[in-house]
């Protein structure tokens, strides 16, 4: 992997890092399409399979195209290296067994994305490992939560949907003292807001499908960190299959080199739409981290250089106004995804939330009324006059 100078800015640093050229010559990095790769003798592929060379050997264990967007991703989050999977979720549950093991005990906020509380509550417990839910409201509750066999802390922030932010270097700071691996999923801000390896965790998650690829085309995840501790995740997924396509990685390196421009156009307008709602008569209270009105307003001014695309307000009427507001949207659309060039609006009561009971919803902030919106790149008057008339209809 060529990188050219880490002295360079993140975003330099994001278009200049791919890999090796070949004898063509070629500007662009090329897709290897390949699921195996050959060796001149018997020697060299002997010395591949003792991992006495990095030589590529199947594109399940390791790829070039990969293996770039792997190593760009780093760079951005200041990390040592990293590995890619195929999906979010994915690198969610390698992070996770990775390193957990029967009698071990996961504490993780409890305002969470809802395939990770399903993985955490359902499947987890199936093979021996305890976990407790801390409120990211009341990070004291954390330090409260570690017992002597727990082995990771895990959160989100800022969180999905409610958009819940904790200090991370308070975080960081007990879990060294607890000696216990601090795990980020940093989906929401990506590396081009907030970077949480320099505040002090270990290893960070991410699924690459939203921000990251930032045109809702293809799937990916990623999990950066130390060098040891990536190592450990590479031996899991080497067996376990969850390997990134090529040309998937293919399409996300390409989109981390526009990840700096994308994410300021996204915090921009969502700053801008969430700031005009706070005044609209048909909503009980609108929710964004660089509104003064968040209750982390100063965490979230001093871990993040901007608040990310994503706001969520609360609809007054609750339910049945939230579904009259979706069927009112005449330009954004209605999709399982976020982080898109278009603009999204979800109900994550009925959707990405809905495996949650009534009480669990409640208690991590999600109301029947709760609408999230993504925002996109189109102008951003014309994001939020769609906003606005389907309130009005609503």
């Amino acid at each position: 992997m060529s990188q050219e100078n880490q002295q360079y800015h993140p975003e330099t640093n994001a278009i200049r890092t791919r890999a090796a050229q070949t004898q063509h010559m070629e500007h662009s990095s090329p897709v290897f399409l390949t699921s195996s790769f050959t060796f001149d003798n018997a020697e060299d592929m002997r010395a591949a399979f003792a991992d006495e060379t990095d030589a590529n050997i199947y594109s399940r264990f390791s790829n070039p195209t990969v293996d770039e967007f792997a190593a760009r991703l780093a760079s951005l989050e200041g990390a040592e290296t990293g590995f890619a999977t195929s999906s979010g979720m994915s690198a969610i549950f390698a992070s996770f067994m990775a390193f957990l093991k029967a009698g071990d005990h996961l504490v993780s906020c409890s305002s969470i994305f809802g395939s990770t509380h399903t993985v955490i509550t359902k499947f987890l417990p199936k093979w021996g490992i305890e976990y407790t839910y801390f409120d990211i409201n009341s990070p004291a509750s954390l330090e409260a939560a570690i017992r002597p066999n727990t082995r990771m802390v895990f959160l989100e922030t800022p969180s999905n949907p409610g958009l819940d932010v904790i200090d991370l270097t308070y975080v960081a700071e007990v879990c060294k003292r607890k000696n216990v691996i601090l795990n980020v999923d940093n989906c929401f801000a990506t590396p081009a807001l907030q970077k949480p390896i320099l505040q002090g965790a270990d290893i960070v998650t991410h699924s690459a499908t939203k921000w990251i690829d930032g045109q809702g085309r293809v799937l990916g995840g990623a999990i950066v960190g130390r060098a040891e501790l990536i190592k450990e995740v590479h031996t899991f997924c080497r067996s376990t299959g969850p390997a990134m396509s090529p040309f998937n990685a293919w399409v996300l390196s390409k989109s981390l080199e526009t990840l700096h421009v994308r994410m300021a156009r996204h915090s921009s307008t969502a700053l801008s739409l969430a700031g005009a709602l706070q005044s609209n008569d048909k909503l009980e209270w609108v929710k964004y981290p660089m509104l003064e009105s968040h209750p982390q307003y100063t965490i979230a001014k001093k871990q993040m250089t901007a608040g990310g695309g994503i706001l969520c307000f609360e609809i007054k009427g609750g339910l049945e106004k939230g579904r009259k507001f979706l069927d009112a949207l005449q330009m954004c659309s209605l999709t399982a995804n976020l982080g898109d060039s278009r603009t999204i609006v979800s109900h994550p009561s009925s959707t990405t939330h809905a495996k949650l009971s009534e009480e669990e919803r409640l208690k991590v902030g999600i109301t029947p009324g709760l609408i999230r919106i993504s925002c996109g790149l189109e102008h951003p008057e014309d994001i939020k006059n769609d906003i606005e008339q389907a309130l009005q209809k609503a």
